[in-house]
């Protein structure tokens, strides 16, 4: 809020914030980048201005790492300085059913850590994925996002490890799921469906049969990013 007011001109002024958001905290599902861009947002909104997606991500990454979700669409953006900005387009409509072991991943302290000599090691595999799901949200296809997603999370091992991985990947194989994505930075791991075929609530029943130790199993359908405004 305060970085807000000072891009604003209006650094004298104070505001009160509340935030009531479902999104589960440091497990890697974006909860504090959807917080930033809802409080820079709500800011401006009441100051009369709406902010383009590009300054709200300059403003969010002036605070701390952040992801895309100021983008409309799935946004490939540079989470620490917003070098690399695109907009990639409109997902086809794709539900998760994600699973979570417990603990916590610091996002902050997290990207404190220079990883970027980890991530070049595996260059090939991350430019493999990511044209994948180019292709995949160009042409409406949750199977290449799947694929993509998948070779990401394998990929994503060497930096942040999920012992729980080849598991979860094995009953992906098994339910007919058309990939497996992770949180980056956090310890969740999603089970990537294709909505259109409605087998959402079966997976996830048949994941609380597969996977009791889990510490939380949801149920979600993926949203497009963007700013929306609600009734209070």
């Amino acid at each position: 809020m305060r970085a807000t007011l000072d891009h604003l001109g209006h650094g004298q002024l104070t505001g009160k914030l509340t935030i009531n958001s479902p999104i589960p905290r440091s497990k890697g599902m974006g909860s504090s980048s959807a917080d930033v861009t809802a409080t820079i947002a709500a800011t401006a909104l009441a100051l009369g201005t709406e902010l383009t997606p590009e300054t709200m991500a300059a403003i969010a990454l002036s605070v701390e790492p952040s992801d895309g979700v100021m983008f409309p669409g799935i946004a490939l953006l540079d989470h620490r300085e917003g070098s690399i900005i695109q907009v990639l387009g409109t997902p086809p409509p794709m539900e998760i059913v994600a699973l979570d072991w417990g603990g916590t991943v610091d996002t902050v302290e997290f990207n404190t850590v220079d990883r970027r000599f980890q991530w070049k090691s595996i260059q090939d595999e991350v430019d493999e994925a990511l044209k994948l799901v180019r292709t995949g949200i160009r042409e409406q296809d949750p199977s290449l996002i799947g694929q993509g997603a998948s070779i990401s999370s394998r990929a994503s091992q060497a930096v942040l490890f999920k012992p729980q991985l080849p598991e979860v990947m094995e009953f992906a194989e098994n339910v007919g799921a058309v990939g497996v994505n992770i949180g980056h930075s956090g310890t969740i791991i999603g089970i990537l469906l294709d909505a259109r075929e409605r087998t959402g609530k079966s997976v996830y029943h048949k994941a609380n049969q597969a996977f009791p130790n889990a510490e939380a199993i949801n149920h979600f359908r993926l949203l497009s990013g963007g700013i929306r405004r609600v009734a209070s």
